[in-house]
């Protein structure tokens, strides 16, 4: 080659090198490839049941939430309002009708309903702490019978009520928030199957023509998946027993 090639050819290498460079590796291009191939409809129907299954959990334990404040703000109003001289009934009605529409409608509704069909208002408290995150109705249930029974010091007892219940839901927020760490990290491990299918398309292979197009890939999509939701199901148990406080 000579000298005046030189310069010339040097220029050719370094646009290639740029070329080449600049362009998208490999393997970026065949995980585009994969991501904008159809989803296959199991897929999307998993997806989407999947979905769903997360929202309804996440909008139980809101409701749990609620009535577990809503209760603790009920012993407090009947506390207050019958230190002030009030009624029993009346101080429930007051302090319930102060309390998250949510939850006030509802306990009023079911008292209203209940003394019409002449239950008493221990038997309505008992009945409403079935629900979710309402279980301190019960012990509420207890006291009232004691106060309907024996009156004197009521409020003090339902007082020392609304303390406990605090208390009780301070631990399990504590507890909950020990949780959150163990919680992502089943997660995490939960997605990772997510994250070797990438890698599996970005290497080129084809792993969702494998899961679904073939018997033994349907064999080991439907154990993944199977043990995949064991692990979630035992993990959700071991973080609701060591939530539960009573």
């Amino acid at each position: 080659m000579t000298a005046p090639a030189l310069p010339a050819a040097a220029l050719v290498c370094a646009v290639a090198a740029i070329w080449i460079g600049a362009g998208p590796a490999p393997a970026t291009i065949r995980l585009r490839e994969l991501l904008v191939r159809p989803v296959p409809g199991p897929v999307v129907r998993v997806a989407r049941r999947a979905g769903r299954r997360v929202a309804t959990i996440r909008a139980e334990r809101g409701r749990h939430e609620l009535w577990r404040s809503a209760v603790i703000e009920l012993c407090d109003g009947v506390a207050a309002e019958l230190a002030a001289g009030r009624a029993a009934e009346s101080a429930l009605a007051e302090a319930a009708a102060a309390l998250d529409e949510r939850v006030g409608a509802v306990l009023l509704t079911e008292w209203a309903r209940g003394r019409a069909a002449g239950e008493d208002t221990a038997a309505m408290l008992d009945r409403l702490a079935a629900r979710p995150g309402a279980d301190g109705l019960r012990l509420l249930a207890a006291c009232w019978r004691i106060g309907a029974e024996r009156g004197g010091t009521f409020g003090t007892v339902i007082e020392g009520l609304a303390g406990s219940l605090r208390e009780e839901e301070a631990q399990r927020r504590e507890v909950a928030s020990q949780l959150a760490g163990p919680r992502a990290t089943a997660r995490l491990l939960a997605a990772l199957p997510l994250l070797g299918l990438a890698m599996a398309g970005a290497l080129g292979a084809r792993p969702l023509a494998f899961l679904f197009g073939t018997i033994p890939g349907a064999i080991c999509l439907v154990l993944g998946l199977g043990l995949d939701a064991l692990g979630l199901h035992w993990t959700r148990r071991l973080v609701t027993a060591a939530q539960t406080t009573r």
